[in-house]
């Protein structure tokens, strides 16, 4: 089974039902046909991106994908130069 994708418009409205009007996670998902886990999630996330919370935001996450992604490309030139070093080093004896 396919998760259904929200947008961030969406989400941002089912958190001020929450946040701003009041209403209960349980109470507002319902209304939303929306799970109440989920909303929850996007609550943490809204305190989280907004600083009411501590966590890591979501330019810090993609960010820290991207250094992650880097990291495996440098070490696999390093790798490749280790062994490049050795060969020549063979061959030149």
């Amino acid at each position: 089974m396919k998760r259904k994708r929200y947008s961030d418009s969406f989400k941002a409205e089912a958190v001020k039902l929450v946040t701003e009007q009041g209403r209960s996670i349980q109470q507002a998902a319902r209304e939303l046909g929306v799970s109440a886990s989920g909303l929850r999630r996007w609550i943490v996330a809204h305190d989280v991106e907004s600083g009411r919370k501590e966590g890591l935001t979501a330019a810090e996450k993609a960010e820290i994908r991207d250094l992650k992604r880097e990291l495996q490309v440098v070490k696999m030139e390093r790798d490749i130069l280790k062994k490049a070093t050795a060969f020549f080093a063979k061959e030149s004896q």
